[in-house]
């Protein structure tokens, strides 16, 4: 005999005040009242993940040119892929920025200061892998962090962080792999 209790809900509506309210303010293109006070935080928030990508790719970049050694072509060129996808991290931050109603931040002179990880000079091959590595498990906290804090304040940001986060891990797991090499 089944017991189970029926439990009472309130039925799924959309909120008609808040729809009206997005007819109007039409400049403000994809932002709607409904981002509430956060959009300000989370443009805060990418502007500084903008930072981190871009400190990431100039730090790729380095130890792609300047890796050398018997294992270091292979890695090296490894290097340059995760330069690139993080580049293509960058761009689609900066996107959804602009999508934000915010003004991306490529500032030069604040990069490193917004920035979570840290650029890296290291000349030895290992030294590079290990540098790398710890850039992306700084980024793996931070991209958690933010997709906590953002949680359903901004989905699409939060289905973007969640993206780049799990090429993030990809990029530790393959850097853990070459410690050793």
């Amino acid at each position: 005999m089944n017991t189970a209790v029926k439990e009472r809900h309130e039925p799924l509506k959309l909120d008609q005040a808040a729809i009206d309210k997005a007819s109007k303010s039409l400049d403000e293109g994809a932002v709607t009242p409904s981002y509430g006070p956060w959009r300000d935080d989370i443009v805060k928030l990418l502007n500084d993940a903008l930072a981190t990508e871009l400190v990431c790719v100039l730090r790729y970049k380095r130890h792609y040119f300047t890796a050398s050694g018997e294992a270091s072509p292979a890695i090296a060129d490894e290097f340059l892929v995760h330069a690139n996808e993080e580049s293509a991290h960058a761009d689609k931050i900066a996107e959804r920025i602009v999508q934000l109603g915010g003004e991306p931040d490529f500032n030069p002179q604040s990069l490193q200061g917004r920035s979570h990880a840290s650029y890296d000079a290291s000349l030895e091959l290992q030294a590079m892998v290990r540098a790398n590595l710890v850039a992306e498990r700084i980024a793996i906290e931070t991209y958690r962090q933010m997709i906590a804090l953002i949680g359903d304040k901004d989905p699409t940001t939060r289905r973007m962080l969640e993206e780049i986060l799990s090429d993030e891990e990809e990029h530790a797991d393959e850097l853990k792999d070459w410690l050793g090499h």
